[in-house]
């Protein structure tokens, strides 16, 4: 499947999305399935709701499989890869939107709190990449990134590098798979506080941005579906914060 031509849209077309389950994922999965797109959900912890997510979508004539994988490894997302080409078919597209997020500061990060968000942040979305790459003749990725990366942040140094990286990872890959592959990123502010009851997952505070509105689900999902949808646009990276990256503060 050669995905090429002006104006491509997203309907019959195969798109892979990590952390599909919850949130900003399941909100990626829904927009894209409401343009035609069949969807491949992975989910690690949240495979439950993943396969309600799945059965709700089916159950309204949209065509979508589940898979489950652990992303920490190279192995496990070659796996992963694997499985998602296997069960759709092929794919025609990659979405890097499963992530950790922790606030430790620089004196509170050891070995293990770097890597355990490097792995899923950064190392993950890299070997992703490489192995669609490797199978599909051509195809778009969008890789899920933080207003933090154009600015500096205390507080969060692990994650702050892992998505500083991926920004990073956003380019070189946009570069090396041209004139096949589309990559890009989007950079949301803060959406949503963790869900209720859950305690190891910290709320991050919208702060202050020109727009005075938080952005939502809803939008970083369009944002996505258009740059999966755009022939000409590679390298870039989209801003749904309200703004806030160019004040270079907030959130904590």
């Amino acid at each position: 499947m050669v995905w090429k031509g002006s104006g491509m849209k997203l309907e019959g077309k195969i798109v892979f999305v990590t952390g599909g389950a919850v949130r900003i994922g399941r909100a990626i999965v829904e927009a894209l399935t409401e343009r035609g797109a069949r969807v491949v959900i992975h989910a690690h912890r949240n495979i439950e709701a993943a396969r309600r997510v799945a059965g709700s979508l089916v159950s309204e004539g949209r065509m979508v499989w589940v898979v489950a994988g652990d992303l920490s490894s190279e192995a496990g997302c070659e796996t992963a890869m694997t499985q998602a080409f296997e069960q759709a078919g092929g794919l025609d597209g990659l979405v890097n939107n499963a992530a950790v997020f922790h606030k430790y500061s620089l004196c509170e990060t050891n070995e293990d709190r770097l890597l355990s968000e490097w792995r899923i942040n950064l190392m993950a979305p890299f070997f992703l990449i490489r192995a669609f790459a490797r199978r599909a003749a051509s195809g778009r990725i969008v890789n899920l990134l933080d207003r933090r990366v154009a600015t500096v942040e205390a507080g969060c140094a692990a994650y702050l590098l892992s998505k500083k990286g991926l920004a990073e990872l956003t380019r070189i890959a946009a570069l090396e798979l041209a004139p096949a592959f589309t990559v890009n990123g989007v950079a949301p502010g803060s959406i949503l506080p963790p869900p209720e009851g859950d305690p190891n997952r910290p709320y991050d505070r919208a702060g202050q941005n020109p727009l005075r509105r938080r952005v939502t689900p809803q939008a970083v999902a369009e944002a996505v579906a258009w740059l999966l949808e755009a022939d000409d646009v590679t390298g870039q990276i989209l801003y749904l914060d309200g703004g806030q990256h160019l004040l270079g503060t907030g959130g904590f």
